[in-house]
């Protein structure tokens, strides 16, 4: 089926994922699902282009010395400590091979004019010229309340009347329902989306005659994903990410979730409740769980099992998945045959995540070791 799961490229900020483990949640279930299809770990996707990160580099007090690009790379490696780094590497929405297959999609569109470059009506702040967009508001970049409105040559995507941003067919098979609600909120955006942004950092659309403007990083994600499919041979990627995550960059990536015979679709994973780290640790002590057995069930099962409970999971759920889980490890002296492993594959690559909630099936996919973000091993007979 050449199905591969990437996680929808996290946003790039001063934080470590042993801190914020909620951060790596879409990251832990691709490497998770990978892992029981027999693929090689595919890399960690971040996203960079973010008008925080453009902050930050402007307030350092080594921006001479350390570059904008540098920072980033940085700041991801240090969120990966004091962990190992992963093993199929990272990919960022800026990195040489996602520009070129952007501007490669980008002038594609243009021939056939699915996408335009056209004179647009937007607001740029009074003072330093930032851009806003169609609509008037206090500027982010500097903070400054005044804005004047300006025309600008823009790269823009005008949606055929009536057409849907979002389908059914956009999430990946077992997925194909997702809450009605979130194709309601995608389809609530403007006709004409504006793809091109005032930022220091991102995918310059400049060989398009866009001076001073880069790609929408929500596009970005989209093509960042779809780079790293074709570095691996696989013609259905699917992103993981949150309900949140999809209602706020569905839109504009509607004309970016194909290339050539590859076409992205969605896997939702719900919220899981690592804030109070304490707690979880509280509640496997009381269950007298080993540390081994805790690390699986934070960093692999709960994961996986996002996947299935999409409308998150509660700190109220906890106790009895922890129980589950237990039930499912014990059963692991009692290995099933290699059809059930033939089977679950099959789900997996089709996106049926009920299995996690069957104890024989479950016991046969838990891992020996934990597969945490930056420790995935290739499996056995990958390729």
């Amino acid at each position: 089926m050449n199905v591969l799961y990437f996680n929808g490229p996290v946003q790039n900020g001063a934080f470590s994922i042993a801190e914020r483990p909620g951060k790596a949640a879409g990251i832990r279930a691709a490497e998770a699902l990978n892992f029981l299809l027999g693929a090689r770990p595919v890399p960690h996707l971040w996203n960079t282009v973010t008008l925080a990160g453009d902050l930050r580099h402007r307030d350092a007090h080594d921006r001479v010395t350390v570059g904008r690009q540098e920072r980033e790379e940085l700041a991801i490696a240090a969120s990966y400590a004091p962990g190992p780094a992963p093993a199929g590497g990272v990919l960022t929405d800026t990195t040489p091979l996602v520009a070129a297959l952007a501007l490669e999609m980008i002038e594609r569109r243009l021939a056939e004019s699915a996408l335009t470059v056209v004179p647009t009506a937007v607001h740029l702040c009074a003072r330093c010229g930032h851009m806003s967009g169609a609509v008037a508001h206090a500027c982010r970049s500097c903070g400054h309340q005044g804005s004047r409105p300006a025309t600008r040559r823009l790269l823009v995507w005008d949606r055929p009347p009536g057409a849907p941003v979002l389908v059914r067919d956009d999430f990946h098979a077992h997925q194909a329902r997702p809450p009605g609600h979130l194709l309601t909120i995608a389809q609530n955006v403007p006709e004409r989306l504006i793809l091109s942004r005032t930022r220091a950092h991102g995918i310059s659309l400049a060989p398009l005659g866009l001076d001073g403007l880069v790609l929408d990083p929500r596009a970005g994600v989209h093509i960042a994903v779809l780079a790293a499919a074709a570095r691996h041979g696989a013609g259905q990627p699917v992103m993981t990410l949150t309900e949140n995550a999809a209602a706020n960059v569905a839109a504009y990536g509607a004309p970016f979730r194909w290339h050539d015979e590859t076409r992205l679709r969605y896997a939702l994973h719900g919220r899981i409740p690592y804030d109070d780290t304490a707690a979880l640790r509280r509640l496997c002590e009381v269950h007298r769980v080993s540390p081994l057995l805790r690390e699986l069930f934070l960093a692999w099962f709960l994961p996986v099992c996002s996947l299935h409970l999409r409308a998150g999971i509660t700190e109220a759920q906890l106790p009895a998945l922890l129980k589950f889980w237990r039930r499912a490890h014990l059963a692991r002296t009692d290995l099933p045959g290699s059809d059930v492993l033939t089977e679950l594959r099959r789900r997996v690559a089709v996106g049926d995540m009920r299995w996690v909630m069957e104890v024989r099936t479950l016991s046969r996919a838990i891992p020996e070791d934990p597969i945490t973000q930056g420790s995935a091993k290739e499996p056995e007979g990958a390729s």
